[in-house]
């Protein structure tokens, strides 16, 4: 904006600021001689209004707040891409925030209402019901993308984790399996929890028992977990493993020790991030669809906007097995 303001626009325009300020953000209408006037001293000087000022004048804003914990894990940095880009053909704008801790942080909050988000979505961290108090008292849409509260007060978009399980299990009982390692991701998330039960129903079903190894949705979690399961020399028939970022450190921690996948052992991730089908990884895997949960959400949080009623649910998006060279 080159240190151009609504009140040089004023000026050049021979209009008071409030003026332009009805131009650019509504309001009082203004006669289209007026209008003219302001967007031409504003064009010659270069004047562009933030989205910051405007919700200064409005108390609205065309701001989206995306709160994400799980930066390292590559499914977040492609949720994030799809978000940006279905909100900016909507007119809206991202403002993101990285939380360190599992629960989104009281500074977080206060950052989102400050700017006077439009609508929050929350990826990968927890929120308490202080929380959700602070978005409903002030009416802005809040969805949680690929979790789900405990209690359900909010809205929530996430993939058919139980059915993807099942499925999952089914497949690797066909070829041949009987002995199977889970590695979840950390054992309060949703996902992770969801994951493991509809696994060990299936094996359940079929009397199959499994062994069950907590790790951190991380590549150095998967990595560590693996070689820990090697160490005591027992390498069952099968991994399966809570995401693909973590499924890519158990491949790497087989082949280290030399144990050949898939004649050897099976694995078989979650997520289908663009990683697990480079040909030095070739990983089986269940792909999210990322595109249809962001549209749900952004369908969501838009109507919200429209009109705010606070309304609670869930959307659960059906995902596909996409078969690779490690099964």
């Amino acid at each position: 904006m080159n240190g151009v303001n609504a009140k040089d626009v004023a000026k050049l325009a021979g209009v008071s600021q409030s003026t332009v300020s009805r131009v650019f953000f509504g309001g009082v209408s203004v006669s289209e001689k007026t209008r003219k006037k302001v967007l031409a001293a504003a064009e010659e000087l270069g004047y562009s209004p933030n989205e910051f000022a405007r919700s200064l004048i409005t108390n609205k804003t065309k701001i989206i707040g995306l709160v994400m914990k799980g930066v390292n894990n590559p499914f977040y940095p492609q949720v994030l891409k799809e978000f940006t880009t279905h909100f900016k053909r909507l007119g809206y704008s991202i403002i993101f925030v990285h939380t360190n801790n599992d629960e989104i942080q009281k500074e977080d909050i206060e950052m989102l209402l400050n700017y006077n988000v439009a609508g929050v979505i929350i990826t990968d961290a927890l929120l308490s019901l202080k929380v959700s108090e602070d978005f409903k008292k002030n009416k802005i849409p809040l969805v949680l993308f690929n979790r789900k509260a405990k209690e359900q007060d909010f809205f929530s978009v996430g993939t058919n984790n139980l059915e993807a399980s099942r499925q999952i299990a089914d497949y690797l009982i066909k070829k041949g399996c009987s002995d199977m390692v889970y590695i979840s991701g950390e054992r309060n998330t949703s996902t992770s929890i969801e994951r493991e039960k509809g696994f060990s129903e299936v094996l359940k079903k079929h009397q199959l028992t499994y062994k069950r190894f907590e790790s951190d949705y991380s590549y150095e979690g998967g990595y560590q977990t693996a070689k820990e399961i090697i160490q005591k020399g027992d390498i069952s028939s099968a991994f399966f493993v809570a995401n693909d970022i973590m499924a890519l450190g158990v491949l790497d921690a087989l082949r280290e020790r030399s144990i050949e996948v898939p004649l050897r052992t099976k694995v078989v991730g979650f997520d289908n991030i663009d990683m697990a089908g480079w040909p030095n990884y070739n990983l089986t895997t269940w792909e999210q669809p990322i595109t249809k949960l962001v549209e749900e959400t952004v369908k969501y949080v838009i109507s919200e906007i429209k009109e705010y009623t606070g309304m609670t649910g869930n959307i659960e998006v059906q995902g596909r097995l996409i078969e690779r060279k490690t099964t």
